[in-house]
């Protein structure tokens, strides 16, 4: 498998790489956007807007509405803090924000884990085989559905 290598970030780390790769794209972290990565940051599995909306409520004291946590997350995903699993219209904290590449996912139908894996060959295959076929800014989403190990046994 062609992959690369990042570093990965966990807890005050990835917040911190987190904020300097959401300023170096221009944007401000504010309190609000600080709040939802570290409720997303804190999921094990990925999560709805939803879940952060009510993760960030219970922080805060107050009801936090979903449509501005999704919003949020929007924005996440765009400069890569966030990835967002298609077919479960959830999201996951990604872990080396700073490093730019399409991922590919391994999602639970019995618990809903979810293992990223890198693999550049294959979507470097799936972008070119878009833009032959006429379309720009490719961006490949491969989400590979079965059971891990945990449920298996």
């Amino acid at each position: 498998m062609a992959a690369h290598t990042h570093r990965e970030h966990s807890g005050a780390r990835l917040v911190e790489e987190a904020e300097g790769v959401l300023t170096a794209a221009g944007e401000q972290w504010t309190a609000m956007r600080g709040d939802v990565f570290e409720a997303l940051a804190a999921q094990e599995r990925p999560a709805s807007a939803y879940d952060i909306a009510e993760s960030v409520g219970k922080m805060r004291g107050k009801r936090v509405a979903a449509n501005s946590v999704y919003r949020i997350l929007d924005l996440f995903v765009r400069t890569n803090l966030a990835n967002r699993i298609e077919s479960a219209n959830a999201y996951l904290a990604n872990t080396h924000p700073g490093c730019r590449h399409d991922c590919i996912f391994l999602i639970c139908d019995d618990c809903g884990a979810v293992t990223h894996l890198d693999d550049d060959r294959l979507t470097g295959a799936l972008r070119d085989a878009g833009r032959a076929a006429g379309f720009a800014d490719v961006r490949p989403v491969v989400e590979l559905r079965g059971l891990c190990n945990e449920c298996v046994g």
